[in-house]
Formats: structure tokens, sequence, C-alpha cells
């Protein structure tokens, strides 16, 4: 039952956050950058954002100039994501599910913050991924704060969660940064 539940839900968080896709959202969030109370020095675990994903590549950018170190994850199906630093003049290239990876030569890296894409969210800090589990799978995994990046219409009343389910630290929206208990 819950499997299904959170099945439907994810079909209706999609046709959600299609509807909530502004170009302006990267500019929009990186301004709270400093709100997220990053040091300097920190390794970041970025991502690339899917079509109609919240896209954190403008606040990547900013964090880069706070001084921060961005990682990008590589897939590897039914494992946690591994994260390598980007050699400067390197590119990503397609990888899994067409998304961009570091190539699995480049330096490794462990982050100690993760921003995390979602599907939806609630106030209690859980989130609805893709359903591939990689993120839980990662937090569990390694000890990083988990950061949400995603619209704030993507705010749902409740998420059906499972034990394994692993809730994040903060959500950071065009609205600004909120920190969960």
């Amino acid at each position: 039952m819950a499997i299904n539940s959170k099945s439907e839900l994810r079909q209706a968080a999609r046709k959600r956050r299609q509807s909530l896709a502004d170009v302006d959202f990267a500019l929009a969030i990186a301004v709270y950058a400093e709100d997220l109370d990053i040091a300097p020095g920190t390794i970041v675990g970025g991502y690339h954002a899917l079509p109609d994903e919240a896209d954190p590549a403008q606040l990547l950018a900013r964090l880069v100039e706070m001084g921060c170190a961005i990682a990008f994850p590589r897939v590897t199906k039914g494992k946690p994501l591994d994260f390598h630093h980007v050699p400067d003049g390197e590119v990503l290239s397609p990888g899994s599910f067409g998304i961009p990876e570091p190539l699995a030569l480049w330096p490794r890296a462990i982050p100690d913050v993760l921003l995390v894409p979602l599907l939806a969210f609630d106030a209690r800090g859980h989130r609805l991924g893709m359903g591939g589990g990689f993120y839980d799978r990662t937090l569990a995994a390694i000890p990083a704060r988990a950061i949400g990046i995603a619209y704030a219409g993507q705010e749902t009343a409740s998420i059906p969660h499972e034990a394994h389910d692993r809730t994040l630290d903060m959500v950071l929206t065009e609205q600004g940064a909120r920190r969960f208990p």
C-alpha cells in the first residue's frame, strides 16, 4: 500500500513540478547562499537539474565564490552516489539517465553538504525522490547535511515515509531557507 501511495504521489508531484518550473529560479535561490551556513572549504555535493527540476546552478556558482568546493555524482545502480571533483577545464559527460556525470578517474570526494533534488517535501523534512533510492543510500553512507532544493510550491501536507527514507536538514526554495527540527 505504501508503495502505491508513493507512486501515485510521485505522478502528482511531477505534474505539479512541471507547472512550477521557472527560468529565474536558479538566480532566485542563489541570493540565499549565505543563509545555508556553509563554511569556506566545505565540500558540497551538487547536481545537474533535469528538465523541470529545481536548478541549483547559480547557487553552486555562488558557493564556489564563497570558497566551497563542488563535487558531482556518478550513478551506479543500487549503490550510494559516488562524488567526484571536476578538474579545471574538464566537462561532464552524459551518464546514467542522461544526466551529466564526472568521469570515474577524476578525484573522489565525500561531501559535507548534499544538495538534494526532489519531487515533493513536507514540513517535517521528509522528501519524495524519483524512486531510485540513490540519495537515501548516500545519506545513509555519509554524514552529510542534506539540503533539499525545491520550488516552494512543491511542499505538500505529508510524505509517506519508511525506515530507510532519510529526512532533509533544510530546504531552499525561491522564498528562502527553512530548517527542519
